[in-house]
C-alpha cells in the first residue's frame, strides 16, 4: 500500500532540505515542491505567510517513520505532516515508488 504525505515548510530551502533527505535515507521515492500562501490561527492569533508544500510519494508502512524524521530536522515547533492512502495508481509508477525505496543498486 502507498501513500502520499503533505508537508509545509517556511521557505524553499527548508524544502529542499527535507525532500533530500527523505528521499536519501529511502523513506520516499520522491518529493514534489511548490509555493503556496497559507492563512492559519497560531497561539491565539490570525497569520499568513508564504510557505512551500511539499508532496511526498511513499509506501504507508513509512508514514510514521517520516513523521518522525521530519520532526527532528523541522524548524516548526509542529509541522505539517498528513498522509493520504492512494486508492489507485499506475502498477508501473506504484512499482517504480517500491523500487526507489529498497535497498539495492540503482
Amino acid at each position: 500500500m502507498f501513500s502520499i504525505i503533505y508537508i509545509t515548510a517556511g521557505d524553499m530551502t527548508e524544502a529542499r532540505k527535507i525532500g533530500r533527505i527523505l528521499v536519501e535515507e529511502r523513506l520516499a521515492a520522491c518529493a514534489n515542491f511548490f509555493p503556496i500562501t497559507s492563512i492559519f490561527r497560531w497561539k491565539g492569533n490570525v497569520d499568513e505567510a508564504s510557505e512551500f508544500g511539499i508532496i511526498v510519494k511513499t509506501r504507508t508502512d513509512r508514514v510514521k517513520e517520516i513523521e518522525k524524521r521530519v520532526k527532528e530536522i523541522h524548524s516548526y515547533e509542529i509541522p505539517c505532516v498528513v498522509s493520504f492512502k492512494i486508492e489507485y495508481g499506475s502498477a508501473e509508477y506504484l512499482e517504480w515508488i517500491n523500487d526507489s525505496m529498497n535497498h539495492k543498486s540503482d
